[in-house]
């Protein structure tokens, strides 16, 4: 999952973060530490963490409020999160690039090689009060970006879940990518903040629940810290969201093992077994 696609793409990227180096005056050390399909890089360099992504040419720019720039502005201080230092952004050909200068982060990632977890991490209780204070100050952020929408979601509830999609649907500020790759263990820290905004409620501990199915202790310590969100009507539209967004990852051919569980417990919530998962396009 964290790897490039081809060789092509794994020079690309190591071209692009040797430029941002140079450019930024950074001296990077250690092993290359690669995001999903090869799309991010980052590496240390010293106290800090150079992270560079590439998207196509058209979507060149950052969009004011969002993205990691809008959360440094935006998202409350108590937030544990690594601090932005820097930002280099260029066009090369088909691909644009930006780079950000973060602080490096000692404590590990909880799963540094996938989403989603299949043994328990023992994370100790002040690490779930942790997580718990900071989903609650993020929630009072101003997001911008819409996370997850509305037409997404009207086509990906009968689609994945075999349900109509709900009539309406309650947002808060969060994370957006809320799973075991972008957490690390105690002291608590949230990484990857390029899909934070209004997301439906409900929906980040959902997702994180969703990668926890494997490890039922891990999934029912979830359920118990935060029931007042899971345990209401709002709460199960946001879970539901997280799981069809899962389905579909399933369709495409990913998280073999945990299909079943996401499955079930989609079942669980809705009464109805999920259509057989097939290839769909449907986005975020």
């Amino acid at each position: 999952m964290n790897s490039p696609v081809n060789d092509e793409i794994h020079a690309l990227m190591v071209a692009a973060h040797d430029r941002a180096a140079k450019a930024l005056g950074l001296t990077c050390t250690g092993p290359m530490a690669w995001g999903f399909l090869g799309v991010t890089l980052g590496r240390r360099a010293g106290d800090r963490w150079l992270r560079v992504s590439r998207t196509a040419k058209k979507n060149a720019g950052r969009k004011p409020g969002e993205g990691i720039v809008g959360a440094s502005e935006l998202v409350p201080v108590g937030v544990p999160r690594p601090r932005l230092y820097r930002v280099y952004d260029w066009i090369d050909g088909e691909w644009a690039f930006q780079a950000e200068v973060l602080d490096y982060v000692e404590q590990p990632i909880v799963s540094p090689e996938r989403a989603d977890i299949d043994h328990d991490p023992r994370l100790p209780d002040e690490w779930w009060a942790d997580l718990g204070q900071a989903l609650a100050l993020l929630a009072e952020a101003g997001g911008v970006k819409t996370t997850v929408r509305d037409g997404w979601i009207e086509r990906s509830f009968p689609q994945f879940l075999g349900i109509p999609a709900p009539a309406k649907v309650e947002r808060v500020t969060g994370h957006g990518d809320l799973h075991w790759g972008n957490l690390t263990a105690a002291p608590l820290c949230l990484l990857d903040w390029e899909r934070w905004g209004l997301v439906p409620f409900g929906y980040d501990v959902g997702l994180l629940h969703a990668n926890s199915l494997l490890v039922p202790d891990v999934a029912a310590r979830i359920r118990k810290e935060f029931a007042a969100t899971l345990d209401t009507p709002a709460g199960r539209i946001g879970e539901l969201a997280a799981l069809a967004e899962m389905l579909q990852a399933v369709a495409r051919g990913w998280y073999p093992d945990l299909a079943p569980r996401l499955v079930a417990r989609a079942e669980a919530l809705t009464g109805a077994p999920p259509p057989v998962p097939v290839h769909s396009e449907v986005t975020a």
